[in-house]
Order: C-alpha cells, then structure tokens, then sequence
C-alpha cells in the first residue's frame, strides 16, 4: 500500500477509511473522534462481515449540510460519499427529518460542559463569568456549525444573562477576545497548546480526554449553570445503500457493550 502523506500540510484529520468501498458509510458527531477506534473494533468483532467502515467525525452541522448538498469540499478534493448513519444533536435531527432524509432517530449518549484550559490555568480562569472579563481569550464553538456552541451559549446565559452572553459572543468577537471555531474539536485544542487563548469551552469528554493525555487541564462548570446534552442516532434512509449494516451499527451503539465504550470515555450512556 501506498503511503503518501505531508503533515500539516496534506493530511485529513476528521476522513476515515475508503469512501469508495465501503460496507458501511458513518458520519459521526466530530466530538466523538477519540471513542471509535474502540467502538468500531468492537462492532466489527461482533459483526466480521462488516469488514470496511467509512466515516468521518466533522460538526454535525457541517455533516448535515454534506447531506444535503451530496458533496464535501476539502481544497481542490471533492468526497462524494452516499452516508448510511449520521448522529448529532436533535436540532440537526429534527432538521434531517423535516426534510426527508430520515424518518425517526434514538438517543445513545448526553454529555455535560467544562472549561478546557492550558496547564497551570494562567488567567486563573474558574467560572463562565470569567469568559467575560477583559482581557481574557476565549476559544469558542461556533453555534452555526456546532450544537455544543448553542449549549454553551445557554450555559453563559443561566451564568450570567444576557450581558454575560453580549460580551462574550458580540463584543469580544469584535475584538477578536473570542475566536469562533469551524470544527472545534481540532482548533480549540491546538490553539490552547500554543497559549495564542486562556480557556475554551467544550464538552466534559474531551477536556477528560485531554487531561488523561496530559496535554491541557480542565475547571469545572458550577453544576447550577452547566447543561445536559443530548446525541441521537439515524439511519439516512434517503441515501443509504447499506441498509442491514446500518440496522446493526444503531442496534449495537445501545447496547451494553457500546455504553460501556461510551462510559469509559466520561459519556453518560
């Protein structure tokens, strides 16, 4: 097999697999990258005959929006991929369904929010109120591409109303205190590494996720302010051309075996 791949410069972080030959095409609500080796491995151990798995782990806005158009961009690259399995939050779902693409979705997963940091915390971040505060750069989801953005805007809101939500998401975009992410899995974590911002917040997973890789450290959100969200699962009956495949993988990912998967990542299942 040929491998040829400049980091940085030609490599694909969040495409997975052969798009052409695939017995089982999924895209996958990006947060979730750092679970499905384990999941796959398990699924395709259970199911031998679903021998090769196509996915990719972008924001599940950006994910629907493939959906419709039928086509991927990357630079000068187009993937056309006919996708059987979508998961996101129910606002894109309920979108999907409206549409006509799918006819009902389950919930497998919720998840909760924390503050990802550098380590050692240098702007002494320990509340969402501190988002607020001058001088303190914020990494943030973008709510047009990420369901997390929404959730974290509420979250800011229940902390500290509409003035807290003003400064943080108008007046320090405008002057350039907040950063708002395309896919944040990947940006954020970067952009912290380099301590170019202060603190970023994200779902509970991937900063336990981090933390566990020693790479950046997390603070808590106080439990009165923080939010509960929700990922769904759905068979794209529209385009899916893999249809007794996809009824496995939504049948597996309730399962005992994928919600121990799931809670060893910090995902309540």
């Amino acid at each position: 097999m040929l491998k040829f791949s400049v980091p940085e410069v030609d490599f694909i972080s969040d495409l997975y697999g052969n798009p052409c030959m695939s017995d089982l095409s999924i895209f996958f609500n990006g947060n979730q990258w750092m679970i499905l080796n384990d999941l796959f491995k398990s699924f395709q151990k259970t199911f031998p005959d679903i021998e090769h798995i196509f996915y990719e782990t972008l924001p599940p806005g950006v994910l629907a929006k493939q959906i419709r158009d039928g086509v991927l961009n990357i630079g000068t690259l187009q993937i056309n991929v006919l996708p059987d399995i979508y998961t996101s939050g129910k606002e894109e779902m309920q979108s999907l369904k409206e549409d006509g693409f799918i006819s009902n979705y389950k919930q497998y997963a919720s998840n909760t929010l924390a503050m990802l940091i550098p380590k050692n915390n240098p702007a002494n971040i320990k509340s969402l109120n501190d988002l607020g505060k001058k001088g303190v750069r914020v990494v943030m989801p973008n709510p047009e591409y990420e369901g997390v953005g929404r959730l974290i805007v509420k979250a800011l809101f229940k902390a500290g109303g509409d003035e807290l939500v003003k400064q943080v998401m108008q007046i320090k975009v405008a002057s350039g205190d907040t950063y708002l992410t395309k896919i944040h899995h990947r940006e954020t974590i970067n952009i912290l590494l380099k301590n170019e911002f202060d603190v970023g917040p994200v779902w509970f997973t991937e900063a336990l996720h981090q933390k566990k890789l020693g790479t950046l450290d997390y603070v808590s959100i106080d439990k009165k302010d923080n939010m509960l969200g929700y990922y769904y699962i759905a068979h794209i009956e529209k385009l899916s051309k893999n249809i007794p495949a996809s009824k496995k993988f939504i049948d597996f990912i309730t399962s005992n075996t994928a919600k121990k998967i799931l809670n060893n990542y910090g995902f309540i299942a």
